[in-house]
């Protein structure tokens, strides 16, 4: 299991994202539980980003939200940790 490390601007994506839309708070949940068991698991999507984003990750919550995360060195553990850096539409995050 991955440790999830929250990014104060991941944060306050997130409050953005489930203010208009509160049902999508649960589900980011869970998705981020997913995220940090198994990082590929095919219910994720999960896929390098190219161009600009290059060296990132993204995979899917929902039809048209993302989330965008970077692996880097865990200096506790042998494993990599998942750095969180933005959520949001498919067109904002990419």
């Amino acid at each position: 299991m991955r440790t999830l490390t929250w990014g104060t601007s991941f944060q306050r994506a997130v409050k953005r994202r489930t203010r208009k839309n509160p049902h999508l708070r649960q589900r980011i949940l869970e998705v981020l539980e997913l995220l940090a068991q198994d990082a590929f698991d095919p219910l994720l999507k999960t896929h390098k980003l190219r161009g600009q984003l290059e060296g990132l990750w993204a995979c899917w919550v929902e039809y048209d939200c993302r989330i965008v995360f970077a692996f880097e060195p865990d200096p506790d553990s042998d494993e990599d940790m998942i750095v969180l850096i933005d959520i949001g539409m498919h067109d904002e995050v990419y």
